[in-house]
């Protein structure tokens, strides 16, 4: 088989998140990391620098650096403007979530891909956690009664422009949408303001169109963090601890109360490795994004729901 030509690949924005993409890229056999862009010349340099990129300090510069694939990690309300004109320009995009600031400019990233062909994936990372995949093959063909997922823990300081849904309970519509199968057709929300003008703190309920019921519990005013993901299924109950990868199942209750339990194995892997190598997969085959734009959409519409907009 012929050796396949190294993608050429950017990243915009070389904050926490950027940075943590140009560090995999860099890792990746398949991919050349060739572009960093940053408004902040400094910050794209030394990002650039250490990975023997080139930096830009423009969307024009990037848009026109020759790139087969982009990864977007800028503040949201960027995305859209961007991914356009990368989309445009031919290149694949990989953005990270959520996948627009508006419904609207999801949608015209979502058509910019079909115009021109090109893969648009969404940076939901939770999707490629080894503890979800376990859940997800250790429920396959169970009937799911519930879903509850915990995601808590202290205020980001790096945090301004939204609140705790759009940061971090979109990672678990997506993981319920996923594992459901089922759109979310019910929602209900409790939002608190605590520390900041966006809500810091979120009690989420929804109803799928299968019939399971969910339940998000997420905030930033608790002083350590928590990732637990539940699943009720007919047969069984799986508990996931998204941060230690560890999953437990409960079965086989018994008329004494008495039950069995068993721990199921999380094969260790990066999830944002995992990502990766998704999104070169869809490029190299043609295949649809493991977490199309439509997915984007649809996690987005549902938090904005959340948030009465």
């Amino acid at each position: 088989m012929p050796q396949q030509t190294p993608l050429k690949i950017g990243v915009a924005g070389a904050g926490v998140m950027g940075r943590n993409h140009a560090r995999v890229l860099s890792e990746l056999r398949d991919v050349e990391l060739t572009t960093v862009f940053d408004p902040d010349a400094v910050t794209a340099e030394g990002v650039a620098a250490a990975y023997g990129a080139t930096a830009v300090t423009t969307a024009e510069a990037f848009v026109a650096a020759g790139l087969d694939a982009a990864v977007i990690a800028t503040p949201n309300r960027y995305h859209a403007e961007l991914g356009v004109a990368l989309l445009n320009a031919g290149v694949h995009v990989l953005v990270e979530k959520p996948i627009a600031a508006t419904l609207a400019d999801a949608q015209a990233m979502i058509d910019a891909a079909k115009a021109n062909e090109r893969v648009l994936m969404v940076g939901h990372v939770e999707r490629f956690n080894p503890a979800v995949e376990t859940v997800k093959r250790a429920i396959d063909g169970d009937e799911i009664i519930s879903i509850q997922i915990t995601r808590v823990g202290p205020f980001p300081p790096r945090m301004g422009e939204v609140g705790v849904v759009i940061d971090l309970a979109v990672h678990d519509i997506d993981i319920i949408r996923h594992l459901t199968g089922s759109e979310m057709t019910e929602v209900q929300s409790l939002l608190g303001h605590t520390h900041a003008s966006r809500e810091d703190s979120a009690l989420l309920q929804f109803r799928m169109d299968n019939g399971v019921i969910a339940h998000i519990t997420t905030n930033w005013v608790t002083p350590y963090k928590t990732r637990v993901l539940q699943v009720a299924t007919k047969s069984r109950f799986i508990v996931a601890d998204l941060i230690t990868r560890q999953v437990t199942e409960f079965f086989g209750q018994q008329p004494d109360g008495s039950y069995s339990t068993r721990m199921l194995n999380a094969w260790p892997a990066e999830p944002l490795k995992k990502e990766h190598e998704a999104f070169i997969h869809a490029i190299r085959t043609g295949e649809t994004a493991a977490v199309s734009g439509e997915d984007g959409l649809r996690n987005l519409e549902v938090a904005l729901r959340c948030l009465g907009e």
